[in-house]
């Protein structure tokens, strides 16, 4: 896959609002608009998906698709009328916490009135951009905050879901707590959340124990989900990591069943 076949066209809609009777009318034909403009033109098959571990509507994965759509349903009830950020942050590395935030973000995705941008911000253990078979030859999340010049729409990229989009980590970093916390960050973050009303942004955090990246990636966020592998972690460690987090944002705690 090319990389202008990845890459998303970032158009900005626009409205003529002299033409139009009420506010209601301009925010319905922005929706239908970016709607357009996050088509997917070469959606993945049933097998793909399966291949990279997205959900999708068949009944051979509805289990599993069920309950990402209710851990949607349960954020947006949560959420209110606002599009949202959540950060899905794994306990401890090894709990799963990637395929989580991915499927999220399809379960997003399967709502044909919403969209989703996920962004693979765990630098040291990157994950999206394989696992959805995404050539970043455009680059990613890092190598934007450390180049002023780069423009955001070059690390935007299609998955072959409809309506879901990547930002994939980009180069590894040891070390990315102050990139997290930059003013860059902050308005990349506002630039592709405010873009269009219906996208819903999920954070990949890494772990939570044991680094301070989680906890600086929740500032960014309006809720946090915890993964927990099941049968990895101990209680005592699930409640050191609900700790870490204003129990505001907790939105819960996903056990996550490894394969």
């Amino acid at each position: 896959m090319n990389r202008q076949d990845n890459l998303e066209p970032i158009v900005e809609p626009t409205v003529n609002q002299e033409t139009e009777h009420s506010q209601g009318a301009i925010r319905r034909i922005d929706a239908a608009r970016s709607l357009a403009l996050l088509d997917e033109p070469k959606a993945l098959t049933t097998r793909e998906l399966e291949d990279r571990r997205v959900i999708h509507r068949n009944d051979s994965v509805r289990e599993q698709a069920d309950a990402f759509r209710e851990l949607r349903t349960r954020l947006l009830a949560a959420g209110g009328e606002r599009n949202f950020i959540t950060l899905v942050a794994p306990i401890s590395h090894g709990c799963g916490g990637s395929f989580v935030a991915r499927n999220l973000a399809a379960a997003f995705a399967f709502d044909d009135t919403k969209t989703s941008l996920l962004i693979d911000c765990d630098v040291l253990h990157p994950s999206q951009h394989t696992a959805l078979r995404v050539d970043m030859a455009g680059g990613g999340l890092m190598d934007y905050l450390d180049d002023s010049s780069l423009d955001v729409a070059r690390i935007l990229y299609r998955t072959g879901v409809p309506r879901l989009r990547l930002i994939p980590s980009g180069r590894q970093r040891e070390t990315t707590g102050e990139a997290f916390s930059s003013f860059r960050m902050r308005a990349m973050i506002d630039s592709v959340r405010s873009r269009y009303a219906d996208r819903y942004l999920i954070l990949d955090s890494p772990s939570v124990l044991g680094s301070p990246d989680a906890r600086i990636l929740s500032e960014l966020a309006d809720m946090v989900v915890l993964v927990a592998g099941y049968g990895l972690v101990t209680p005592d460690k699930i409640e050191a990591a609900l700790a870490s987090f204003p129990s505001e944002k907790l939105a819960g705690v996903v056990f996550n069943h490894l394969p």
